[in-house]
Parts: structure tokens; sequence; C-alpha cells
């Protein structure tokens, strides 16, 4: 008893040292990223101000873009805690460290506590999760509801407790008012194609068609959804689910295309630096089909990705979705994998990481080899590699070096080893590489937006769409046509649209100027 005691102690403070650098730590370090946590943030900014917690605004105009719920929790932080990175993001860092918990009791209860702590760091160091987890934007809420979802059907499917096919409905309401369909698909999908390889169709049935789990789900979902209609009429129907939702799978959207092939690299470097594991794990279809658990993880994963992979518009952000059944799958194998006197050590845990780690240490020289094509990113190239300095060499020179040392050094086991190379990768990406990305592509923004602010200037943002300047000046701004005597904000190639001019504030290619 003792030992359990110590062992789920161990896990207990493993995983609060990594949630606290991974996910709470760096929530203040950068600014708010454009496009997307630019846009729901000023859209929160936008509805405190208004005082509209109903309907959603962008920079004045109607956003139909998602569903209400990420707004009010958003809202409500920053009236506790201001207008600030920290305000925007905490909401996500909180959903995620709900998810995360979920999926360590799911694990352990249905595998050992080894193969939770394994899938929980796999969780918290990945490329993507790193980087949902801590944006101010819904797919952290909406992932955490969807995984409550499929855990407590799973339940449900077990036990026949039927208070958890109470919490799958319940979870899928706030789901559906986090990011609309998605919510219901998902699970929808996953246990229809479990349920009918298991020769279980009729308890599927009766399952979807529950009476009183349907009224619960409607009584979470749909009071928004009348209200936003009876608001806005058929403005809401062509916005939200005629557009942002039907069009995005059978149409391009917003310029978001792909191969059927475009999630399978998404996949690898996504997953990073557990990209070998990834591979490894996905070898092993034929395991996955012996026994209820595993088939159930492995149709959600797979589901996701064969669905997406076939809608017309690609994010990157879409396969997450299924991302929760591969770490319980990559735990497992992870766990198994330390079993054995494996030669593979250095293949499985290392190369990934140092690949990584090699590729942003020789950015600078790889940006002056490979032509670019983007005009805007080419025009500020000697800018980029500056910001690229020999500070962040160095750290990344470290980081190498002590991945090195840890794959030599024999006295430190597998697990610990694992331990250590996931977070050598939390460190490179939240502390040394987000940080510069957000110097180079998002503090000029937020600096030229506080200036405004402070000199109180009416903007006139000419061939950009940066949300965030919106936040960060506290003000909407004008599109449209520059004229005379304006403050116009734009880039740097496109100051040849204008005849005299005079620059208020340049940085990063980003310019102030007065028309």
């Amino acid at each position: 008893m003792n030992k359990i005691l110590e062992f789920r102690y161990h896990n207990l403070i493993v995983l609060l040292f990594f949630s606290l650098f991974a996910l709470l730590l760096p929530i203040g370090n950068v600014p708010l990223f454009d496009l997307d946590e630019g846009a729901f943030s000023e859209a929160t900014r936008e509805m405190l101000f208004n005082k509209n917690f109903l309907t959603t605004y962008l920079n004045g105009e109607l956003r139909f873009d998602k569903p209400i719920l990420i707004y009010w929790f958003q809202a409500l932080s920053v009236s506790i805690f201001g207008l600030n990175e920290f305000a925007l993001r905490i909401p996500s860092v909180i959903f995620s460290l709900l998810w995360l918990s979920a999926i360590y009791l799911f694990t352990n209860r249905y595998f050992n506590e080894k193969t939770a702590l394994y899938t929980s760091i796999i969780f918290l160091s990945s490329l993507q999760i790193n980087i949902i987890t801590k944006a101010a934007t819904a797919d952290a809420l909406l992932n955490m509801f969807i995984v409550l979802s499929m855990f407590s059907f799973y339940h449900y499917f077990k036990t026949k407790n039927i208070n958890y096919l109470y919490y799958t409905f319940t979870f899928i309401g706030f789901g559906v008012l986090t990011k609309g369909p998605i919510a219901i698909l998902v699970p929808l999908a996953c246990t229809f194609i479990f349920l009918l390889i298991k020769k279980e169709f009729l308890f599927w049935i009766k399952s979807v068609f529950n009476i009183k789990g349907l009224l619960i789900f409607l009584v979470i979902a749909l009071p928004w959804y009348i209200l936003e209609y009876l608001d806005q009429g058929q403005l809401f129907i062509d916005g939200f689910f005629l557009k942002h939702n039907l069009s995005r799978f059978n149409s391009t959207f917003e310029g978001h295309s792909g191969t059927y092939f475009y999630f399978i690299p998404v996949l690898i470097f996504g997953l990073l630096p557990f990209s070998t594991l990834v591979i490894k794990t996905l070898t092993k279809i034929k395991t996955y089909l012996n026994n209820d658990i595993n088939l159930f993880l492995f149709i959600w994963f797979i589901f996701v990705f064969i669905f997406f992979s076939f809608s017309n518009t690609k994010l990157p952000h879409y396969i997450i979705y299924g991302y929760t059944p591969l770490f319980i799958l990559m735990g497992i194998v992870f766990n198994e994998y330390l079993k054995q006197e494996n030669k593979k050590v250095f293949l499985v845990l290392f190369l990934p990481l140092l690949f990584f780690l090699t590729i942003f240490l020789f950015l600078p020289n790889l940006l002056q080899m490979i032509p670019i094509k983007d005009k805007f990113v080419n025009s500020i190239e000697d800018e980029i590699i500056e910001a690229l300095d020999i500070y962040f060499q160095v750290k990344l020179c470290i980081l190498i070096i002590l991945t090195l040392f840890i794959y030599k050094i024999k006295l430190i086991k597998l697990e610990n080893k694992f331990l250590l190379i996931s977070f050598i990768f939390v460190i490179s990406v939240n502390y040394i590489i987000v940080p510069v990305v957000g110097k180079i592509q998002q503090e000029p923004i937020k600096n030229i937006a506080l200036y405004a602010k402070e000199n109180k200037l009416k903007i006139n943002m000419y061939k950009m769409n940066n949300p965030s300047f919106n936040l960060y000046s506290q003000s909407l701004v004008k599109k449209g046509a520059p004229k005379k005597g304006e403050y116009i904000l734009t880039k740097k190639i496109y100051l040849k649209d204008f005849n005299k001019y005079t620059t208020i504030k340049e940085e990063m290619g980003i310019v102030l100027i007065k028309y």
C-alpha cells in the first residue's frame, strides 16, 4: 500500500511540475497571435464594451464563427484579471488541466498508473498540444468536452450505469455551445461504428434516443441558439450553420485547403518529440482489435483522421479531436517498450527532439539558403535573422548537448530519460522558440497598437487582418480605401501604393503612417 501511495504521489508531483512549465507559466510570455487568438480576444473585448452577451462582434461586424461559451468564460476572466494575455488565456489553461485530468483518470482506470503517467506526459509535451492548450481560442474547451463525452459513453457501455449516459449528453450539449455540430459528430459517429462492430446496434439506438438524455442536451444547448436566431434571424443561419459549418466541409474555406494526405505530416510534426513513437504505435493496428478499449480508442482516432482528410477545408488543429485516444495508445506502446531491452531508444526518443532543435539552430542559415516566396517575409528576412540571435542559438546548443548527455548516460533509467527529453522539449518550445516567434510576428502589432491607444489615433488598416491590433489599441479600425490625413497601418511592401506620407512608427515590416 505504501508503494502504491508513493507512486501516486510521484505521478502527481511530475504532472504538476510539467503542467506548471508547459501550461501556466508561459501564458503571459508572448502577445496574442493573429489570426485566431486576436479574433477571439477582440470579440470578447467588444462583448464587454457593448455589454452584449448574446451576439459576438469583431471590429463592429457580426461574428458567427463560433457559439458563445468560450466568450463567456473569457469575459468572466477579463472581468476578474483585466484585459491582458493572462486573463484571455487562463480559461484555456484551466480547461486543458481538466482535459489532462480526464485522460489520466480514464487511462488509470482501464490500464494502469504507469500508462496513465506516460500518456499524460505525451499530452503535455507534444508540439500541437503545447500550442493549443494555451491559446485564447475555443479549441481547448471543445476538446475537453469531446473527450469527456467519449469517456463517459465508454463508461456507460462497460458499466450500464445510466448516469454516465446523462453525463455524455451533458458534455455534448456544452460542446455544441462551444463550437457547434462537431461536438455531436465525433461521439455520435465513433460510438456508432464501435457498437456496430460489437454487434450492439440496438444498444446504440437506445442510447442515442434516450428521452431524458436528449432533454438534458436540449436544455443546455438550445436556449442560446434560439435566442441568437430570434436576435439575428436568417443571418445567423447563413453565417453559422451554412458558412462556418457546412461550407467548411463542402468547399475550401478562406484558402485552407490540402490533399487527402494533409494530416500525415501534421501528425508527424504536430506530435514532436514523439514522432517515431507515433509511427511505432500506428504499425500495431492489429493489436487494437483484440479488446474493447483499444478498439474504441482506435476507431475514435481513425474516424477523426479520415473524416477531416476528406473535408475540403483543412486546418492543423482539426486532427486534435482525435489525439486523445492516440495519446493513450502511444502510452500503452511506450509502457510495453520499457519492458523490453530495446536498442532503438535513440530512434524512438532522441532523434525527433534532436532534429527539431537542430532545425531551429540552423534556421538563420536555412533562411539565407532557401528562396522565400512570401514577399513580406522576404522583405524582413534580415530582421528575422537578427531576432534569431546568438543568445537564441546558444540556448538551443545547450539543449542539444544536454539531450546527447542524457542519451549517453547509462545510469539514467529509460523512464527518466523519457521524462527529461519531454521536459527539454517543453522548455525549447515555450521559453525559447515561441517567444522569438512572438517577437517577430506579434510584438510589432502590439507596440504600434499601444502607441495608437496612447495617442488616441483612429486607424485605417490597409491590406492587413490583425484583430489583436484592435484589442491592444482598444478600438475599432477602419478597413477601406485610404484617405488623405488618415493614419494608416500597413506592411512596408504596400507603401508603394501611397504617394506622400509620413512614417510615424515602423517595426519588423509593419508601419504606421500618416497619409
